[in-house]
């Protein structure tokens, strides 16, 4: 069974800023309940191609995992794939501008937890 989830807020603020702060993989720990610590691989900014190391805490257990961007249009979408870690997962961002000025912003995971969750029940 593959996890696919996907969330979604209106942010009253534009669009610009919401995708400048949240798409800044370094500012994760400080939104993003899960993500515990950031430490870039490659050199700050986000652009295609930059690799970061996350550590997260989920269902109770401790997850460390390499994320690499695949995609980004800035300010627009941004996709990070796990390039090492313990399944594959994809996580994507979209921000939108809303009819009152905010953003809509759109956070997708997916992926296959193959041996992480089915071994103890997890998933």
């Amino acid at each position: 069974m593959g996890v696919d989830v996907t969330v979604e807020t209106v942010i009253e603020r534009p669009v610009e800023e919401v995708a400048a702060y949240a798409g800044d993989p370094s500012n994760a720990p400080e939104w993003y309940a899960n993500i515990r610590s950031v430490q870039w691989q490659t050199p700050p900014p986000v652009v295609q191609g930059s690799r970061l190391d996350f550590v997260a805490q989920f269902l109770g257990r401790r997850l460390a995992y390499t994320y690499e961007v695949t995609e980004l249009d800035p300010g627009r979408r941004l996709v990070m794939r796990t390039a090492q870690g313990p399944f594959p997962m994809e996580t994507t961002y979209d921000w939108s501008p809303t009819s009152r000025h905010g953003t809509l912003m759109r956070l997708r995971n997916r992926g296959e937890p193959a041996g992480f969750g089915r071994r103890r029940g997890i998933v």
